[in-house]
């Protein structure tokens, strides 16, 4: 184990994963959340982004064409998490899930961000989120965060 922590510009740079139907997949990630598709290799894999980076996203069906999800109670991926810049840009996405009919599985205001929580068509958990400025996160008296787990002001957050 090593004392030196990680790099403080170290970040995710893009997660990749194994679905059962690659266009599903893609008309979720780029149709209902809006992720522009940058690659696609025939049927097998594709790779979207938001704003024209190479990737953040890596969809294919090398090991999943026709597959299903894994059961609840085992290990895996819990869920990805796409930050948004600002509140109103997260409320833009949020009509687009609504728009689209899918519904979300949850909600929370967890003090330094406000989170929604949906499923993927392979059953993958997704976050969409965005942090409020840091001098509003909650601390205790030693200043050290604070988190909760409170509702979402939801009619707040579509006014935006």
């Amino acid at each position: 184990m090593s004392d030196t922590p990680i790099a403080a510009g170290a970040r995710v740079g893009h997660i990749h994963l194994k679905v059962a139907d690659l266009d599903r997949a893609i008309g979720f990630y780029s149709g209902v959340l809006g992720f522009e598709l940058q690659q696609k290799f025939g049927t097998q894999a594709a790779f979207l982004s938001a704003g024209g980076y190479h990737h953040h996203i890596g969809l294919n069906t090398w090991e999943s064409l026709g597959s299903t999800p894994p059961p609840p109670g085992h290990t895996g991926l819990y869920h990805t998490a796409f930050l948004y810049p600002t509140r109103a840009d997260l409320a833009d996405a949020v009509r687009r899930v609504i728009n689209s009919g899918l519904k979300f599985t949850g909600a929370a205001d967890h003090g330094v961000s406000e989170a929604l929580y949906l499923d993927d068509p392979d059953g993958n958990g997704v976050e969409l989120y965005w942090d409020k400025p840091e001098d509003q996160w909650p601390r205790d008296a030693e200043g050290n965060l604070k988190m909760v787990n409170a509702p979402l002001d939801f009619e707040g957050l579509m006014k935006e």
